[in-house]
């Protein structure tokens, strides 16, 4: 359960589909409601779908490359931490996806693949996160709680993404604010503990 609590937490966070609402309808100009809803739909699917590669792959190229876990996981919490800092003031953070390609992404037929699921949904920091997790499992059933709560994050990501398709004024730009500061808390909490066990699992102290 406590796995379970961090997984879904930790991934919750990073995605933050809440606070993506803007960015989605920002990249959507235009699109009938049926049409946000089929970019919903294929965005969520390949959103799983990538994070679900890493996180079950994510060791062997750890290993692949000569990287230990503890290392990744130092370097994967700063990474995350810059990321909350930039949710904690409530803007878009750099390393999930810049100004450019938002802009180009508005110009885009079909924006599911990018940049919306990659790598505004699945971007480094989801990445880090499934890749960190990933070092954790020791059984089968800690794999199915990380592939489980993958699925939970991408289905409540769709589930945002369908409702304000469907009315587009259904969750205020306050709310948003609100939702992603609070995310921003958390994953910052999150980081920090990630860096304190790579850390500790280094031996360095």
């Amino acid at each position: 359960m406590d796995f379970a609590i961090l997984c879904f937490s930790s991934l919750f966070a990073i995605v933050d589909p809440i606070g993506l609402v803007p960015a989605f309808l920002a990249i959507t100009p235009g699109k009938s409601a049926q049409d946000r809803i089929r970019i919903s739909i294929l965005a969520s699917v390949i959103t799983f779908s990538v994070l679900a590669l890493f996180a079950f792959f994510g060791k062997a190229i750890l290993k692949m490359l000569s990287v230990t876990l503890p290392a990744f996981e130092i370097a994967g919490g700063i990474l995350l931490f810059f990321i909350a800092m930039d949710m904690l003031n409530a803007r878009l953070t750099n390393v999930r996806q810049t100004r450019e390609e938002q802009d180009a992404g508005a110009d885009k037929t079909d924006i599911a693949i990018t940049p919306l699921a990659i790598p505004m949904l699945a971007g480094p920091g989801a990445i880090t996160t499934v890749m960190i997790l990933s070092g954790k499992v020791t059984d089968w059933v800690s794999a199915g709680v990380l592939l489980g709560s993958i699925f939970a994050v991408s289905a409540v990501t769709f589930g945002a993404f369908y409702l304000i398709s469907v009315n587009a004024s259904l969750i205020s730009v306050i709310l948003q604010k609100i939702f992603t500061r609070l995310m921003g808390l958390l994953l910052a909490a999150i980081a920090v503990q990630f860096i304190l066990n790579g850390i500790a699992e280094s031996g360095v102290f």
